[in-house]
């Protein structure tokens, strides 16, 4: 265990003496994320360490440079989980980096998501002070839940210290079923079992196949699987569709992420297209154009992320409307107010 706060304070406090802008790196495992960045790098490579862990209490909080394969580990030793199935995408994949990025794997419209999950904070601001925000436990908060803000904000308001994560009991029973179905159908009926009560804790459909995954106790998934039918496998898709290890996520165009409501249609655009989430989260593959793309998503009621495959200052993510980046400002100016952390890593206006 190491803590290297000072250091790191220090680090930002001579930034803010030079103007210096200051990119903020762990393993490195999700650095396409986003649009690039310039400054002088921070690196969070040997702050780390679990700082508490009590089991019984379902609470994990650890520091930022911590490997997410020590927290699994050790989360794994005492049968319980992290709920949301945070994506690695590579070896080096952090605490830090899966806050800052907050994605969430197959599991989260079931378990929640990364924001869901976080408790409190330590961070660095723009001044290299230590602010703490949140605790170890669930409760309410008055005005802004800052250690919420953190995810997904790809280190632009703050260099994260510490974390604290609710974590869950592994679940007694696992299973996946596979259907053979059309996408229509497929959708149909993946809305129909969302509206029961099932065991689900995963939804993949691609290429005419329908995955679902059943977690809870013995008798519960042994029940829900009579009731949906399907063929047992024991190929383990969950994991590969979390860190894109599948076939479909292997191409040289450019990949799109596209959060939709569950019940929107086929969004009807050029290329391949993989569904998770009972249909919340659609994955695109498509030379289509940009403008294209987001205005037939946003006209659905969604919002477009070009994932991987776009130009290093591209815009990455769905356009803000001015009132909503116009408190992204407000954010970033309270909590580093000489810009100096990831500039312009979600949008040229930060």
């Amino acid at each position: 265990m190491t803590d290297r706060t000072r250091e790191l304070a220090e680090q930002v406090r001579q930034a803010g003496i030079q103007r210096t802008p200051l990119c903020i790196r762990g393993g490195g495992s999700k650095a396409f994320h986003g649009r690039n960045s310039q400054g002088e790098p921070l690196e969070m490579a040997g702050h780390a360490g679990v700082v508490s862990y009590e089991p019984t209490e379902l609470v994990i909080t650890a520091r930022a440079g911590t490997p997410l394969t020590e927290i699994e580990a050790l989360l794994a030793e005492h049968n319980q989980v992290l709920p949301f199935e945070p994506p690695h995408f590579g070896a080096g994949a952090t605490l830090g980096g899966m806050l800052a990025a907050g994605l969430s794997g197959p599991r989260r419209p079931w378990s929640g998501s990364v924001r869901d999950a976080v408790l409190g904070v330590k961070i660095l601001n723009g001044r290299g002070e230590p602010l703490g925000f949140g605790g170890q436990v669930m409760k309410n908060v008055a005005g802004y839940d800052v250690s919420r803000l953190m995810a997904g904000s790809l280190g632009t308001l703050g260099v994260i210290l510490e974390t604290s994560i609710k974590v869950l009991p592994r679940p007694a029973a696992s299973l996946t079923l596979v259907q053979e179905l059309d996408a229509a159908r497929a959708a149909r009926r993946v809305l129909d079992l969302g509206r029961q009560p099932l065991p689900l804790s995963g939804s993949l459909y691609h290429a005419g196949r329908l995955w679902l995954r059943l977690c809870g106790g013995e008798q519960g998934v042994a029940a829900a699987r009579q009731s949906i039918g399907g063929e047992v496998v024991q190929v383990p898709v969950w994991q590969a569709v979390r860190d894109h290890a599948l076939p479909f996520f292997q191409t040289e165009s450019p990949l799109w992420r596209l959060s939709l409501p569950a019940a929107a249609p086929d969004p009807a655009l050029p290329g391949d297209i993989l569904t998770e989430w009972g249909g919340a989260q659609r994955w695109l593959v498509s030379d289509a154009a940009p403008e294209a793309i987001r205005t037939r998503v946003q006209a659905l009621g969604g919002h477009a992320t070009w994932f991987r495959g776009h130009p290093p200052d591209g815009a990455v993510f769905h356009p803000l409307p001015a009132p909503l980046l116009a408190l992204h400002r407000a954010v970033k100016q309270a909590l580093d107010p000489l810009g100096l952390f990831n500039p312009g890593r979600l949008y040229p206006e930060l």
